[in-house]
């Protein structure tokens, strides 16, 4: 089984960053792509950013140009670094992975349980 650990999520006021972290563990043979995606209340799930295994990335038009998404393979752990954050970024947001099980032959869809990020003065 594969387990994702998100970690950083908080308080911060409008115009602040924060940075969350999420690392894969468990019997893990490859993962091929990485990514964030948030929940608002009374909202559905929506994707925030996706990061491949060759590096490639793509972001919600709404936090391009404030948030970065990086990843480091060697440790199967990825980052959302948000900058000058806004009330509407307030949301859970939840890690996930596309990631193959060791003797397994698909790849499947694993999540987090979720940090929460509250933008508030």
């Amino acid at each position: 089984q594969v387990q994702l650990a998100e970690s950083g999520g908080g308080l911060v006021q409008p115009g602040g960053s924060l940075r969350l972290s999420c690392a894969a563990s468990g019997s893990i043979f490859s993962i091929k792509a990485m990514g964030w995606y948030r929940q608002a209340p009374g909202k559905q799930r929506e994707l925030v950013a996706r990061i491949r295994s060759s590096g490639g990335t793509n972001y919600a038009d709404s936090v391009k140009g404030r948030f970065t998404i990086s990843r480091d393979n060697a440790k199967n752990t990825v980052y959302l670094q948000m900058d000058s954050l806004k009330p509407e970024d307030t949301a859970v947001y939840y890690c996930n992975a596309d990631a193959m099980p060791r003797g397994g032959v698909n790849y499947y869809a694993y999540w987090g349980q979720g940090t929460q990020v509250t933008v508030s003065s």
